[in-house]
């Protein structure tokens, strides 16, 4: 696949993560707990880690979570976790982490919104201590614009040049120069205390696809610091998913971005993990990051009336998920794995060929026999009541052989 190259930007360390310049693409969560409940948090991080979350943002909102970061940090550190933690920080972040030393060290980066960093005649002033408290610990930041929380006196002040123009913009492309103006204004203030860019990430959150992709373009235009992409609310369920899929999947073919989140609604009680899977998915249906082997399914139709090939494809995926854990670690490279499960003789063999390991199981009317095909070769043909567990057979092999000790 030939993509088009990466928007040039300086390569910041976050913990033992890299975002920006040659790096791949990250992968990043935030927990929906409250920070406070240590247990709790430590329980979410962990599972958000496990799923494949490279990055995960906490809240850090007041005097009793601030304290709780040093213990989530300990307890992760106990299970073997060393996930960077992000401090999500708001309205008084300049007093928690000058307040809370310990905070400010275990913490991996400090998320500053300079919308409501302070207002008035405090916001230069309680930025610029967010800003030493990170140059003190050597820590990075990332500078998150929200256009839910955006400067009104910038946005205010933009509109009233609009409005004298002999022919004014519209108001929504003004608004979009407010929020990437909030960004390289907040970037040159960071830069004159001693940040460098080095340190520093950006992003320009919203929750519209074409405005993501506007404000997006106009702030890669104007910066090479590192970008953090996302919806600021994606929502619910299959809404959720393909907002940020059409809006992150244009910017990332264009170039832009350096590390991601899926800001998705959960169901009441629902996995967390979801948004971290999403991600993945993004990059490797992209072919910017390899997370896991890809099954390919035919959807089914007319010929495939049986429910074989569909259990097949779900079971297989479900032997994926589980496996990855320890898969991950034993066999290096098996992300990078195609297996193909076809439900008749159409497109089957044809794309059981182009995987690594493929099987073409009957259609309807047709013969009752699968043929299976390693790296493209015809290797044998299952008949029988047991083609799916012989088939899970043939795959765990494969691995074993390719990726195992004696490969």
């Amino acid at each position: 696949m030939t993509l088009v190259p990466r928007h040039q930007t300086t390569s910041v360390t976050v913990g033992s993560v890299i975002i920006g310049g040659d790096a791949p693409v990250v992968v990043q969560s935030m927990t929906n707990t409250d920070t406070a409940d240590i247990e709790k948090t430590t329980e979410q991080v962990a599972a958000l880690a496990r799923a494949g979350s490279e990055l995960v943002r906490i809240t850090v909102d007041r005097e009793e979570a601030a304290k709780a970061v040093p213990y989530i940090r300990d307890n992760l550190a106990k299970m073997n976790i060393d996930v960077p933690l992000v401090g999500d920080f708001h309205y008084i972040g300049h007093t928690l982490l000058n307040n809370h030393p310990a905070m400010a060290e275990a913490l991996a980066k400090y998320r500053i919104n300079p919308g409501n960093v302070g207002f008035k005649k405090k916001r230069d002033t309680q930025f610029s201590q967010m800003i030493e408290t990170a140059l003190k610990f050597d820590k990075p930041v990332r500078i998150g614009v929200n256009w839910g929380s955006l400067d009104q006196d910038l946005l205010t002040g933009l509109m009233d040049e609009n409005a004298k123009l002999d022919k004014p913009k519209d108001a929504r492309d003004v608004m979009h120069e407010a929020i990437v103006q909030s960004a390289l204004l907040s970037t040159e203030r960071a830069n004159e205390l001693g940040m460098g860019n080095e340190k520093i990430i950006l992003s320009a959150k919203v929750s519209a696809v074409q405005d993501l992709i506007a404000v997006y373009r106009l702030l890669a235009s104007r910066s090479n610091n590192a970008l953090h992409l996302g919806l600021t609310e994606a929502g619910m369920g299959s809404k959720g998913i393909v907002a940020s899929t059409a809006g992150l999947a244009i910017l990332l073919q264009e170039g832009f971005g350096d590390t991601i989140r899926i800001s998705l609604t959960p169901e009441p009680g629902g996995d967390r993990t979801k948004e971290v899977q999403v991600g993945q998915e993004i990059l490797q249906s992209m072919g910017l990051r390899a997370f896991m082997p890809v099954v390919t399914a035919c959807p089914g139709c007319g010929r495939t009336t049986s429910t074989v090939f569909q259990e097949l494809a779900q079971d297989i995926q479900n032997h994926i998920n589980a496996s990855m854990p320890s898969w991950k670690t034993k066999y290096p490279g098996v992300e990078t794995l195609n297996f193909a499960v076809m439900g008749c003789i159409v497109n089957g063999p044809g794309e059981s060929k182009h995987a690594d390991v493929g099987i073409s199981l009957p259609g309807t009317g047709e013969t009752p026999a699968a043929p299976v095909f390693i790296d493209g070769k015809k290797a044998m043909t299952l008949r029988g009541e047991r083609i799916v567990e012989e088939f899970q057979e043939i795959v765990q092999d494969y691995i074993e052989n390719r990726f195992g000790d004696g490969a």
